[in-house]
C-alpha cells in the first residue's frame, strides 16, 4: 500500500521535533564543561548556560544544525495540512454524492 504524502509529512514533523529536542539537549550537555567554582558541580553551567549576546555557549556548527532542523520541521508543519487538504479534495472528487447509499 502506498503511503500518502500527508502521512509522510506527519512522520517528518514528529521526527523533526524529536531530533531538534535531542540536538538541544546534546548541545546543552556540551555547553560548558567548566564546573561551577562555588560548588564544583557542573549542573548549573550545563543546564542553564549564561545567555549572552555573543552566544559563547554554542558553536557555529551547532547553531546551523539547530537552524536547519528547525527550518525543515517548520516547513513540514506548513506542508502537512496543505497536503492533507489536497488529498482529501482529490478523494472527494470522484464521490460527489452526499445523500443516499454510497458505493452501491
Amino acid at each position: 500500500m502506498k503511503k500518502r504524502l500527508s502521512s509522510i509529512l506527519r512522520s517528518m514533523v514528529l521526527g523533526g521535533l524529536v531530533a531538534s529536542g535531542v540536538a538541544r539537549v546534546l548541545i546543552l550537555f556540551t555547553a560548558s564543561p567548566v564546573p561551577d567554582p562555588a560548588s564544583g558541580r557542573t549542573e548549573p553551567s550545563l543546564f542553564a548556560p549564561a545567555i549572552s549576546s555573543t552566544w559563547d555557549y554554542i558553536t557555529p556548527v551547532q547553531a546551523w544544525l539547530l537552524i536547519i532542523l528547525t527550518g525543515v520541521t517548520l516547513s513540514c508543519v506548513v506542508a502537512w495540512p496543505i497536503a492533507a487538504w489536497m488529498e482529501r479534495r482529490a478523494d472527494a472528487g470522484g464521490n460527489r454524492r452526499i445523500f443516499g447509499r454510497q458505493g452501491r
